[in-house]
């Protein structure tokens, strides 16, 4: 029986496979994915170094083409932009001050200069930095720096909002104050996020429901429905459970490679 999209779908894969040739070589990096993402929903891809994370995501903003599957994205029609990308780091120009980067998206829009600067302005007030527009990226802490990049991804009002691995490099209290600051946006926004990280503590701090991928090429390997209510409280037994539970789901080969995971 072929399987239903349920109808508050955000996103619908369905048979999504990806490979690539190089020198004669055949390499497959995802197989066989099914997964639907409803609209509003926080959910956190985990999996280890090299399993596909992010080639889903580049697959979602159509930057990779997949080999095999589809995949179907139903954004809101309020929304002014289908899906924005939030990196690991946050790629900011050196030589555009803090509006000016997060103002950057806007520029391919209609918009007049006046309405891209009120745009921006906003989603720098949502992220906590409007006092900070006029700033340089080098006078910004590692932290400061990466809610600019979230704030130049709200600017674009994206119905979906992809994040990849946005927090992996900073220290542990910045990354903690910015997941929660990430909760809270989620909350006043309302946006579809889909949030990839290598660290399963994160994962169920912050999502609805956590996919785990393993193998290679990477396969899906579990959904966990995560459904403690916010606010959550950080080494709490019931996420503790939830995050040894997702660890045990992964093949042995993947939880082989303990130093890809963060628990």
């Amino acid at each position: 029986m072929e399987a239903v999209t349920p109808p508050d779908s955000a996103i619908s894969i369905k048979g999504l496979g990806l490979s690539f040739e190089q020198d004669g070589q055949r390499t497959d990096v995802l197989r066989g994915l099914d997964l639907d993402v409803a609209r509003g929903e926080f959910l956190a891809i985990v999996g280890s170094s090299g399993v596909g994370k992010s080639t889903l995501l580049r697959v979602l903003m159509t930057l990779a083409q997949p080999t095999t599957g589809e995949v179907t994205i139903r954004p809101d029609p309020q929304a002014h932009t289908a899906l924005a990308l939030v990196f690991q780091d946050a790629r900011l120009l050196p030589w555009r001050r803090v509006l000016a980067n997060v103002a950057f998206g806007l520029e391919k829009t209609r918009a007049s200069r006046a309405e891209r600067r009120k745009q921006a302005f906003a989603a720098l007030k949502l992220v906590g930095l409007d006092r900070l527009a006029d700033r340089w990226p080098w006078q910004l802490s590692g932290g400061q720096r990466q809610r600019v990049s979230l704030a130049r991804a709200l600017a674009v009002d994206p119905s979906i909002l992809l994040m990849d691995e946005p927090f992996s490099a900073l220290d542990v209290a910045t990354r903690e104050n910015l997941q929660d600051e990430l909760i809270r946006i989620r909350r006043e926004t309302g946006k579809t996020i889909i949030f990839v990280t290598h660290d399963i503590d994160e994962a169920v701090y912050l999502a609805d429901r956590v996919v785990a991928l393993g193998g290679k090429p990477g396969e899906l390997r579990a959904i966990r429905a995560i459904e403690a209510a916010h606010p959550r409280k950080r080494g709490a037994l019931a996420l503790a459970e939830i995050a040894q539970a997702i660890k045990a789901d992964m093949t042995a080969e993947a939880v082989a490679a303990r130093d890809d995971w963060v628990i």
